[in-house]
């Protein structure tokens, strides 16, 4: 006791006594442009790019509006930035899988980094197979599934040369594999069976054992000829 007056420090505050607030740390620049990232990819994963708000972006990231407007420019800054970096990660994970010596089981890699993808980063995966609003920098899913093919092209047309087969139609076969291969992943995206790698199994037993009873010169054998 000093003076009389108690200092016991663990004294109950009077009524009169405001509470003490507890300091929060504040986010750096950087981590508020990451918190807005993924909210926005989350937000537009779920609702499409008209479904969402600045709004409610804001709101779910505890801000202003203007806050993202700073960080952005608006909706379609944010759209943009989160499409670009999906499609970036996406080819990225398919070319850096394209490792192996064996045609055959460069197939299985590109199959099973696809696979990944969609099984790692869902909400990146929606996002980008729904058309997009506004131009990207990195271009469309359509454009990102062709550069894609122009990796698995090489692979192709080296195999075509080595069985006698034209190297120009590499492009060709590679555009249909590859599509194969993303249109499977879409339908997968939401059935989520069989597993993964019986997924892979399947695609590459498809599209390889294609390509080995491939006819140098197919032909039809329907009516229609034109």
């Amino acid at each position: 006791m000093i003076d009389g007056v108690a200092t016991d420090s663990s004294r109950t505050p009077s009524s009169n006594e405001k509470p003490r607030r507890t300091r929060r740390t504040r986010m750096t620049g950087a981590e508020r442009r990451q918190q807005l990232l993924e909210i926005g990819r989350t937000l537009f994963a779920a609702k499409g790019f008209e479904g969402t708000s600045v709004e409610e972006i804001a709101a779910k990231a505890g801000v202003s509006k203007p806050v993202v407007y700073e960080h952005f420019g608006g909706k379609e800054g944010l759209y943009a930035v989160v499409v670009d970096r999906e499609m970036r990660r996406l080819l990225d994970m398919v070319t850096g899988s394209l490792t192996a010596g064996h045609p055959r089981e460069l197939c299985e890699q590109a199959a099973f980094a696809l696979l990944d993808y969609i099984e790692e980063y869902t909400d990146g995966f929606r996002i980008l197979v729904r058309d997009s609003p506004i131009p990207q920098s990195t271009g469309s899913f359509a454009s990102l599934i062709s550069d894609i093919a122009t990796q698995v092209e090489d692979i192709l047309g080296r195999e075509f040369k080595s069985r006698g087969f034209d190297p120009k139609l590499a492009p060709l076969y590679a555009q249909a594999l590859v599509g194969m291969v993303a249109l499977t992943g879409q339908w997968w995206l939401d059935v989520r069976k069989p597993r993964k790698a019986e997924v892979a199994a399947h695609l590459v037993n498809l599209a390889w054992h294609g390509l080995d009873g491939l006819e140098p010169k197919p032909r039809l054998i329907g009516h229609r000829k034109a």
